[in-house]
């Protein structure tokens, strides 16, 4: 068990959150929402104790293990991706060496009734018996299977983790507190790199194996998945539901009705009052009673509306120029670096208005076809562009790319065109960017703040392709709710690199697999096609079992 007492984080006369108090039980599996900035990854950094609070305390039992994967961590780069991940079981090792220490001072020591003789062979026993109940008989084969899981293939085990990105980095890190199955887990945002096959394993292997949970991600679908507890963040206060996260949201609502009610009754009252105080005022029988009403508004505690919810908020873009009956049209379309081959023989064609979703492990070549369809790289076969396709394209590190020097305003200003010019601050304020929010240089914006800024710059450009990798990254679900819906009303053609599948469900009407050097077509929406999959893996296992 562990609890939280009173925490309080304060800095340069702010407040981010006071008096917060809530206890992690065991077998709890924790998801923290609320908006970005309301404080979630300092409460979990104070959880983890790489944090100290302003005020209060994390308290926990002695020996209690807790591990913590923040979004951003740093591996050796001397070791290799399965020497690293390995490192997971430096705790027994470092108990085997303890426990042969101590047989060699029983074999040498000759005071055999002496109590620190049997002192000696009481903790030899304790830690003995500690280090025999571990259900660890195969250390290499729990880390094949977890790195497998995470979507390692065995080449890369031995390679230096030096040359892997920082999202499979991650991956390391992740295996690394799977494998040493702690009490609690800390996970701040673990899917943003897994591609959709991980974020399925890893999923299943939390709600079999994980013991207490504590989580936050922007994965709708996953957190639905795995919690069973909601903690919101909000206001500098915290709210505990005993539930999961779609039905947190139906009493999140009720919740805010029922504020919005007491408010407006409240300030009905104190407007009766201040009435009732500037009339009377200066009458001498009053007087009591006027001070009386004046001491009570002094004391009232106003009572606060949680934050609106603008995901109700529907943005109409400017309507796509009409392009050709077929988008885009591949044939035999191959791409190889030296002897590597990513895919070969791609055949497909996407039909003007549809809505289309790439999907596969990461390194199968989803972004590689994205960055062959636009011409930027070379490949084998022939791609060809319909009649007056305008491509609008959102990569990975799309936030990057802005003027740093422009405002927020600014940048939307620049490249808004008619009516929309009217409404640049209700799309501003949509996307999550509050009055004091609008002069701020790009230079000095969060990259969750960048990739909501870049993604309204590109949906507003007259276009009628768009191509969107992974644009979901850093979005909360409130921004990814907006998002989804504006792109569901846009009349253009789509294509989403994506491993949400809370996002392309009712978005996406195909499915492009990538894998094993092919691009496989899949006429069903994205539930259907991992309900296929499933399907066929069962198969597959079944097939191995029936030749074994």
């Amino acid at each position: 068990m562990v609890s939280a007492d009173g925490l309080a984080v304060e800095f340069g006369g702010t407040t981010l959150f006071s008096d917060v108090s809530f206890v992690i039980n065991p077998k709890d599996r924790i998801a923290l929402m609320g908006k970005n900035g309301a404080g979630k990854s300092t409460l979990l950094k104070i959880l983890a104790g790489v944090r100290t609070p302003t005020r209060g305390k994390v308290s926990a039992p002695k020996d209690f293990n807790i591990a913590y994967l923040p979004q951003h961590i740093k591996t050796e780069d001397s070791l290799t991706v399965f020497e690293e991940t390995a490192r997971a079981f430096a705790h027994l090792h470092e108990l085997e060496s303890s426990i042969a220490h101590l047989n060699e001072q029983l074999t040498i020591r000759t005071d055999y009734e002496s109590d620190s003789y049997m002192q000696l062979i009481e903790e030899v026993s304790a830690l003995s018996e500690k280090f025999y109940s571990i259900e660890e008989t195969n250390i290499d084969e729990h880390i094949e299977k977890t790195l497998f899981g995470l979507g390692f293939e065995r080449d890369d085990f031995n390679r230096s983790t030096a040359e892997f990105s920082g999202g499979w980095r991650m991956r390391i890190e992740l295996a690394k507190i799977l494998l040493q199955n702690p009490d609690v887990i800390l996970l701040d945002e673990p899917t943003n790199h897994l591609d959709i096959d991980s974020v399925q394993w890893f999923e299943d292997f939390l709600i079999q194996t994980a013991k207490t949970i504590v989580l936050i991600s922007h994965d709708r679908a996953f957190v639905d998945n795995v919690t069973t507890r909601t903690i919101e963040v909000t206001m500098g206060r915290i709210y505990d539901y005993k539930t999961t996260y779609s039905h947190y949201l139906e009493l999140r609502k009720e919740r805010r009705e029922q504020q919005q009610k007491q408010a407006e009754e409240q300030q009905k009252m104190i407007a009766a009052n201040q009435e009732f105080i500037e009339r009377f005022k200066g009458t001498y029988s009053k007087t009591l009673q006027v001070q009386s009403r004046v001491k009570m508004l002094e004391k009232l505690q106003i009572i606060e509306v949680d934050e609106q919810d603008s995901s109700a908020l529907r943005l109409k873009f400017p309507p796509a120029p009409r392009s050709g009956t077929y988008p885009v049209v591949a044939e035999k379309v191959g791409k190889r670096y030296d002897e590597k081959i990513v895919f070969t023989n791609a055949d497909f064609t996407i039909e003007r208005g549809q809505k289309v979703a790439f999907v596969g492990r990461n390194g199968e070549g989803k972004s590689t076809m994205v960055k062959c369809i636009m011409g930027e790289i070379a490949h084998e076969g022939i791609l060809t562009l319909g009649h007056n396709v305008k491509i609008g394209y959102f990569a990975q590190n799309q936030a990057s790319l802005l003027d740093e020097e422009l405002t927020v305003f600014q940048t939307i200003d620049d490249i808004a065109v008619g009516d929309i010019r009217t409404k640049i601050r209700d799309i501003l304020g949509a996307f999550m960017f509050g009055r004091d929010d609008i002069d701020k240089k790009v230079k000095v914006l969060s990259g969750g703040e960048r990739t909501r800024l870049a993604m309204i710059k590109l949906l507003l450009e007259p276009v009628n392709l768009l191509i969107l990798d992974e644009p979901t990254n850093h979005l909360d679900m409130r921004t990814k709710d907006i998002l989804k819906q504006a792109l569901a009303d846009f009349d253009g053609t789509v294509v989403v690199v994506s491993h949400d599948r809370d996002f392309l469900d009712g978005l996406v009407t195909k499915v492009y697999e990538f894998g094993h050097h092919k691009v496989t077509e899949h006429l069903e929406d994205i539930y259907g096609f991992l309900a296929k999959k499933k399907m066929e893996h069962l198969r597959e296992l079944e097939r191995k079992a029936s030749q074994k």
